[in-house]
């Protein structure tokens, strides 16, 4: 017999603090002997409690794991298909980065995000898997592709290395000597 919420919700709780990995929502979900949409709803009353559960393509986690280890830096670049995409984030997490975010500034909602937390091909390829099986759209789609990242980098030679990466491929977008946004 499944668990009522509030125990349930203990259980995840305890279990999010046991184990620093990610938790995917059907895996808990089959754990737990309900749907994988009761499992969104107790992450909100987890979250609407103060736990710092972060949701991402990998699944649930604490915060606090989830949290940056080292410098965290901002990329603007641009890509118009699912292919360049995933070039786009290859490039980022085999320059050593780690994909924390997707940011578009969306004309009626303005700023949305959503977390990424890529670190490897294989959580891009995870990724790419989701967009591609589950026909969805990126936020990315709602900006002709235009996006902000947020990306992790142990230094400032990695974030350089990135970006000559993504310029090399057209995807960066720079702001020029006159402070004007242009793509290189």
């Amino acid at each position: 017999m499944p668990l009522r919420g509030e125990d349930r919700r203990k259980e995840i709780l305890a279990l999010l603090f046991r184990d620093a990995s990610n938790h995917k929502g059907s895996d808990l979900a089959l754990r737990f002997g309900v749907s994988r949409q009761v499992i969104v709803q107790d992450m909100a009353i987890l979250r609407a409690a103060g736990v710092p559960v972060l949701s991402t393509p990998q699944g649930y986690a604490l915060l606090g794991d989830a949290a940056p280890q080292g410098e965290v830096r901002l990329l603007v670049t641009r890509h118009r298909t699912n292919d360049a995409m995933e070039e786009e984030l290859c490039l980022i997490v085999d320059n050593g980065g780690k994909v924390l975010d997707v940011v578009v500034e969306h004309p009626l909602y303005g700023e949305m995000t959503g977390a990424l937390m890529l670190a490897s091909r294989a959580d891009v390829a995870e990724f790419m898997e989701k967009v591609r099986g589950e026909g969805v759209t990126p936020l990315s789609a709602l900006t002709d592709g235009l996006h902000l990242h947020h990306v992790e980098v142990r230094d400032g030679k990695i974030f350089e290395r990135i970006r000559a990466a993504l310029r090399k491929a057209g995807y960066l977008i720079e702001s020029d000597e006159a402070g004007i946004v242009a793509e290189r």
